[in-house]
């Protein structure tokens, strides 16, 4: 009796983080389509500061709070996967899943196409309800803008068994964005911990996007990655038992290898044996990986431990405002009078000042600014004095900004080009809740409902 194998599902990742090219998403539908199986495309948009300014958008614009370029991501290929069956998963929920989940109705709408079925991934946000005593005794006098617990696949693979075409959620973790589709493709159970493991890993190497693919892993006459500019984002050939092989498009640029995968199987990994997920405890300690050919790796020997009994919850609070101020000074002891510049400002706010030099010395400093003064600028004629305070009020920062603008005539001779910015700064703290304390469940957003 002839037996069928399984069919695989590929996943393709079309984002790393919010702000991620938007064009990257394209070439991986073209390739999706193309290999003519079951397929599913993901845009992993969320880190811990996106969801808190997220949440800090959404208090000034109540409509506002997901990703930004929602309409940029998913306008070139909405249509595409829609016709051939792609389902899309992502976080760009942020802190607003269903206004993102009604933007995604409206572009169906504008480009012509039957409503969706778009699914909703609810439980994440901690801010009300009974699960708010559980992390408050961790902030405790802080001021809180957001509070979510990371969320893991159960619900977006229930969401995908009930047909969603479009699954959005907030804070997913990350892996979960392809350990969701691959238990809906291929039914595994909740406990059905090697598989599980296995899918996480393959989540792990797409979540950063372009990294797998040579992006960060790019070091010209050590590491050298062909076609840059063009780099292919990568996709993941997820079989029944959880083992996948890591490719990218054809005509793309950057590479897939040993080397760029390892890179990335190892990032922000702390512990080999114990990489804790909301789905599964996931060991890499075995971890083979195989080139099957140009651009094609495959992954085994990942095993996996029951999940944690508790779920990470990040809670976001605002710290105040970090002022910015730069100037420049070229030519004959352009060093000399940016040291100069900086030792003004110092003395006009007595405060612990962040002072860097570019074009002499930005990276290796310190925030009290004391560094630039062992700086040897002997030499240096292309100088920029960047100068960055960190105040509660905004008033106060707001004075960084004037004495750098003050340098124009106050100042050393020859400054120019003075830049000034202004942003929130965000602190995170962060604690674990009990499972059960915190449900996920998903919800279909219809037109008008």
């Amino acid at each position: 009796m002839e037996t069928t194998m399984p069919v695989p599902l590929r996943i393709g990742g079309a984002a790393g983080f919010s702000g991620d090219r938007t064009d990257a998403a394209g070439p991986v539908v073209e390739a999706l389509i193309a290999s003519g199986g079951p397929a599913c495309l993901i845009f992993e948009t969320l880190a811990e500061r996106t969801l808190a300014l997220a949440q800090l958008e959404r208090r000034a614009r109540p409509e506002a709070g997901y990703e930004p370029l929602l309409d940029e991501l998913l306008r070139p290929v909405l249509a595409r996967c829609l016709a051939h069956g792609i389902r899309i998963v992502s976080n760009f929920g942020a802190a607003n899943p269903e206004g993102a989940a009604r933007h995604v109705l409206r572009l169906a709408r504008e480009l012509g196409l039957s409503a969706p079925r778009v699914a909703v991934i609810d439980g994440d946000d901690l801010m009300t309800g009974p699960a708010r005593a559980l992390w408050q005794p961790h902030a405790h006098g802080l001021d809180v803008v957001s509070a979510n617990a990371y969320l893991g696949a159960s619900a977006v693979a229930a969401a995908l068994r009930e047909g969603a075409q479009v699954v959005v959620g907030g804070r997913l973790a990350d892996p979960s964005l392809v350990v969701g589709p691959a238990m809906a493709h291929h039914g595994w159970a909740e406990d059905d911990w090697d598989r599980l493991a296995r899918a996480t890993l393959a989540g792990h190497l797409l979540e950063c996007g372009a990294q797998v693919s040579g992006g960060y892993y790019a070091d010209p006459g050590v590491k050298d990655v062909p076609g840059l500019a063009r780099l292919g984002y990568p996709i993941a050939e997820i079989d029944a038992d959880g083992h996948c092989i890591i490719t990218k498009p054809p005509g793309t640029g950057g590479r897939i290898d040993r080397h760029t995968v390892t890179e990335q199987l190892l990032y922000e990994v702390h512990d080999p044996a114990a990489y804790l997920t909301p789905d599964v405890i996931a060991d890499l300690r075995e971890a083979e990986l195989t080139e099957l050919g140009p651009d094609r790796v495959r992954l085994t020997g990942v095993r996996g431990h029951a999940r944690p009994a508790t779920l990470k919850v990040n809670v976001c609070h605002a710290t105040g405002w970090l002022a910015e101020g730069e100037i420049s000074y070229a030519g004959v002891r352009a060093g000399a009078r940016a040291k100069l510049a900086g030792q003004v400002l110092r003395e006009r706010l007595q405060g612990p000042l962040r002072l860097d030099l570019i074009g002499v010395g930005s990276v290796f400093g310190d925030d009290a600014g004391t560094w630039v003064d062992a700086l040897d600028v002997h030499g240096a004629r292309d100088v920029r004095l960047r100068a960055a305070w960190r105040r509660t009020e905004r008033t106060e920062a707001e004075r960084l900004m004037r004495e750098v603008t003050a340098l124009y005539t106050c100042g050393p001779a020859g400054g120019g080009g003075v830049r000034t910015a202004m942003r929130r700064t965000l602190g995170t703290v962060s604690c674990l809740v009990p499972r059960e304390a915190v449900p996920a469940t998903y919800r279909f957003i219809t037109e008008g409902a």
